[in-house]
């Protein structure tokens, strides 16, 4: 059986069953585990699978992002330690961008108190923080509202960003996988984009149930991003995988942990 057969014959199995392992592929293809995980890397980059531990899954399409109040209460304290995490890595003098949601609302929090750095966001939950709480200089880039997640989105939101150059972009999302960040928002597709442009380092802030998820529309690939910062939730073998693409990986541990920051091109905080 050639390459293309067996991966056809993965994908076709796991849509009737949804979750397959290693052994199961291993027994069903009749070939070494080697083999298997090189089918499963060459259909994890095509987002046709997505690696669980100890198998494989498809992806879970999303239609609707949730809105900012149903986020806010879930994997706070992932996205805590995330936050932490990623506001350590933003230097003095710094023009940062914070993307539109609640983990980049955890980095906003952290770095109220800097008088040092410029800080441009959509979001207006982190403007409204930062405006209040903050010393920073602060710009919101305006552009359609979109009300169920306090934020501008559209190519008046992506015109302004661009009008920047940031030393270091953080980027949320609702859905990333191998092929990168995903949305099922057209809208904020151009925003994301702009910013990846914009910025000499694009680090993607989000929380490890977010991976195997995968949006209508593709808006950043992997190979866009400097980093990943996210928790120790995500699975070995994606770690691996991102590794192998040259992304630095940050692993944002709980407090009474130590924070892990895995060998390539960025292995350290800023």
């Amino acid at each position: 059986m050639i390459p293309a057969e067996r991966q056809n014959l993965i994908v076709s199995r796991l849509t009737g069953r949804g979750v397959l392992s290693i052994n199961e592929l291993v027994e069903l293809l009749g070939v070494s585990h080697m083999t298997v995980r090189r089918d499963i890397q060459l259909l994890e980059r095509q987002g046709r699978v997505m690696s669980v531990a100890g198998g494989i899954r498809l992806p879970e399409k999303i239609v609707n992002e949730p809105s900012h109040l149903a986020k806010a209460v879930l994997a706070h304290a992932e996205k805590a330690a995330i936050g932490r995490l990623a506001a350590a890595m933003i230097e003095p003098g710094a023009v940062i961008y914070l993307d539109a949601g609640t983990t980049t609302l955890e980095i906003a929090r952290l770095i109220a108190g800097r008088g040092d750095i410029a800080v441009v966001t959509n979001d207006f939950v982190i403007a409204a923080l930062l405006s209040r709480e903050s010393r920073c200089r602060l710009y919101h880039t305006g552009g359609q509202v979109e009300r169920e997640n306090q934020s501008c989105v559209g190519e008046p939101a992506a015109d302004a960003i661009r009008r920047f150059n940031f030393d270091i972009a953080f980027i949320s999302t609702s859905s990333f996988g191998m092929r990168g960040v995903s949305t099922p928002s057209e809208n904020k597709v151009a925003v994301k984009r702009a910013i990846a442009q914009s910025a000499s380092r694009s680090i993607l802030v989000t929380d490890s149930s977010k991976y195997g998820r995968i949006g209508t529309f593709n808006a950043v690939p992997l190979e866009a991003l400097s980093a990943i910062v996210t928790d120790p939730g995500l699975p070995d073998t994606v770690r691996a995988a991102i590794r192998q693409r040259g992304i630095a990986l940050h692993i944002a541990a709980p407090p009474e942990a130590t924070p892990q920051a895995e060998p390539n091109r960025e292995s350290t905080p800023a």
